[in-house]
């Protein structure tokens, strides 16, 4: 999983051309695109796509995005699409681990109805939308085994922060975006889950895509969300490790592997460590998701 591509779950003309963008996953949405008065609509052209096309083997994960617990249309959403057996649901704006735990509960009462296996339907969460949810980013652990990924987000954070902006002059983010972006970069890691970097709105600036999303990559993020299709292969490429870095972490798991006992080995003349090893597998665990 490495990018997460947004469509607007009112549209299938949108949804049948988001199945080309070589997105991993689609995020089918019910929440922020679609107007209160076409949520009915909505709903059922999810599920609709959902039945359509969840069969197919060549196809990109699909994840429904619902409407926060507090709009008090969560229910509605998934009494909706569950019986077309999305893989996941995203919900936004979580306040913790208990509100996952939560939703854990609302699938397997749902997939219980549709005679879906337990446990099936994975969870995402935009975990970074409210202050309040910056302290609570630790207890996504052990919440759900569906966890899947912690996504943050800074648009909405800003507004409940009261900030008028996400970005200083210089375009870096300011610093409570940035503390709310390292937070759930931790969180995530803490959890288990998928970090997830968030979408770069400026979807007609490539280059500043980019730049963020090599980024993000550096510092631990594996995925990134997007909001247009042509922001996906720089995505892609971007969370893709290398040749150069994939063959260079097989030979630090060789030399180790060789040497069980050691605490340090050394490659080419420079000492390797224990963390070095950790980085490695990591490299070739997301080089071998890339490729499934």
């Amino acid at each position: 999983m490495r990018s997460l591509l947004f469509v607007p779950g009112d549209s299938h003309r949108k949804m049948d051309k988001a199945l080309i963008s070589g997105a991993d996953v689609l995020i089918l949405d019910l929440e922020d695109s679609v107007a209160a008065s076409a949520k009915d609509a909505a709903r059922r052209s999810v599920a609709d796509f959902l039945s359509a096309i969840v069969a197919e083997r060549a196809r990109p994960r699909l994840v429904v995005r619902v409407n926060a617990y507090d709009t008090g249309l969560t229910d509605a959403d998934l009494d909706a699409v569950m019986a077309a057996r999305p893989d996941g649901v995203m919900l936004p704006k979580a306040g913790g681990g208990p509100d996952v735990t939560r939703l854990d509960a609302k699938l397997a009462v749902r997939e219980a109805e549709h005679d879906l296996a337990d446990g099936a339907t994975e969870i995402l969460v935009v975990a970074t939308e409210t202050a309040g949810a910056l302290f609570q980013l630790d207890s996504y652990r052990d919440a759900s085994s569906r966890l899947r990924g912690l996504a943050w987000g800074g648009e909405d954070l800003s507004a409940d922060l009261g900030a008028t902006s996400t970005r200083a002059d210089d375009g870096s983010f300011t610093d409570p975006i940035r503390m709310a972006r390292s937070l759930c970069l931790a969180g995530a890691v803490h959890a288990g889950a998928a970090p997830i970097d968030a979408v770069y709105t400026n979807f007609r600036d490539l280059d500043g895509l980019v730049a963020e999303a090599r980024d993000a990559a550096r510092d631990g993020f594996t995925a990134k969300m997007a909001i247009h299709p042509a922001q996906v292969p720089a995505i892609n490429a971007a969370f893709t490790p290398s040749s150069e870095a994939i063959e260079a972490a097989r030979r630090i798991v060789a030399a180790f592997a060789a040497n069980p006992d050691a605490g340090v080995v050394g490659i080419d003349g420079e000492m390797v460590d224990r963390p070095h090893l950790r980085r490695a597998e990591r490299i070739l665990e997301r080089a071998r998701l890339a490729e499934t």
